[in-house]
């Protein structure tokens, strides 16, 4: 009998430190961070930190608001819906990236423009 309380209390305290469901969000944040910031190699170390930042911002928000609108909640009460919802969490954050970038270089085209000539730009379409 003791081996089995043993063994829960393990499983339990090993949920715990990595922040139970919180922390599964985060591995799938980290996850997608790692494998955009490898298929496009950021530029200089300011671009690496936005890239970081909103790629782990997207995972998070991306993926509980698609939790959230899909009423899946339900599946984190097994450990493969957990990895589901892991999955979810890394497949949100590599759009965020690509968006960041395009967002950024777009604003770096127009840097030197006054706000009268973003304006025209806009109204004839971009």
């Amino acid at each position: 009998m003791e081996p089995t309380t043993s063994t829960g209390a393990a499983g339990v305290a090993g949920w715990k430190l990595i922040g139970g469901l919180a922390g599964l969000g985060v591995m799938g944040a980290g996850l997608a961070a790692i494998v955009v910031m490898c298929a496009s190699t950021p530029r200089d170390p300011k671009e690496w930190a936005v890239g970081l930042i909103s790629t782990v911002v997207a995972s998070v928000a991306g993926g509980a608001a698609v939790v959230q609108y899909l009423g899946i909640q339900h599946w984190a009460l097994n450990p493969f819906g957990l990895m589901a919802l892991l999955g979810l969490c890394f497949t949100c954050g590599l759009p965020g990236w690509a968006l960041v970038r395009w967002t950024f270089n777009a604003i770096r085209k127009r840097e030197g423009l006054g706000i009268d000539d973003i304006a025209k730009e806009v109204k004839n379409g971009l």
